[in-house]
């Protein structure tokens, strides 16, 4: 009778899985996704398209904020380990020792978050999704946020830029990410701060691909970022790109 049971419940587990692909481990996670997103009305898909995101318990998603930081160990969150900033860092030209102080940062993450679900709610910069690292060119001090950066060179940017992901993200072929990482901001973003979310960056075609956009490219091709990096195209009806 006990084994007739367990057969039942394997069975019926089967036929959940199957009519609910989204929950199924053995698909990739592009199907798993597109089924997901399937299922989910406007309304609900617009609740989940910001930082804070809405539970949807018809599907067992919980309520989650994205927004978390880690430029230099876990940011905002209560007590924690305090690396260099990055700028520091890069000093260093230390690629291994990156990576080792971004393992130590997701290893922390983890911890905290785990306390945080314990209390019954995620809140924000608790999670493990952290917008890090700043992978933008640093070349002009007005703006501000030069300490966030690897400096201006876009080869050291994107070697040290990959030791964070792959710090923060764990090992490749490991089933369950540790963290999460977000290359930010904008491509061609470094300031001026203050209107961030208007300006209009114009460079020329060359200096976008190969001052600009190479760290981008190195982290998504070589180190498995998730890509949804922050950036936006030039508005290039407006200005002459090649100014």
């Amino acid at each position: 009778m006990k084994r007739l049971t367990t057969i039942l419940m394997l069975c019926t587990m089967t036929a959940a899985l199957s009519a609910q692909p989204y929950k199924d481990r053995s698909l990739s996670p592009e199907e798993r996704a597109a089924d997901l997103v399937s299922r989910l009305t406007l309304e609900e898909k617009m609740s989940l398209s910001m930082n804070s995101s809405a539970a949807v318990p018809a599907l067992g998603i919980k309520a989650y904020n994205w927004w978390s930081e880690a430029l230099h160990g876990v940011a905002r969150n209560g007590a924690a380990t305090v690396f260099p900033q990055p700028i520091g860092m890069a000093a260093s030209f230390d690629e291994p020792l990156v990576y080792e102080v971004f393992t130590a940062v997701s290893d922390e993450a983890r911890v905290k978050y785990n306390q945080a679900k314990e209390t019954g709610q995620v809140r924000q910069y608790q999670g493990v999704t952290f917008w890090t690292p700043n992978i933008n060119i640093f070349r002009d001090p007005r703006w501000g946020r030069g300490m966030e950066t690897y400096g201006e060179d876009p080869y050291l940017t994107g070697q040290l830029g990959m030791a964070v992901v792959r710090g923060l993200q764990g090992p490749s072929d490991s089933p369950v990410l540790k963290a999460h990482a977000c290359a930010k901001h904008y491509a061609v973003h470094s300031g001026p701060e203050w209107n961030r979310h208007s300006y209009d960056a114009v460079v020329s075609e060359r200096d976008l691909r190969e001052t600009y956009l190479p760290a981008f490219k190195d982290l998504v091709v070589k180190a498995d970022l998730p890509r949804r990096s922050l950036r936006r195209l030039r508005r290039a009806h407006q200005q002459d790109p090649a100014r």
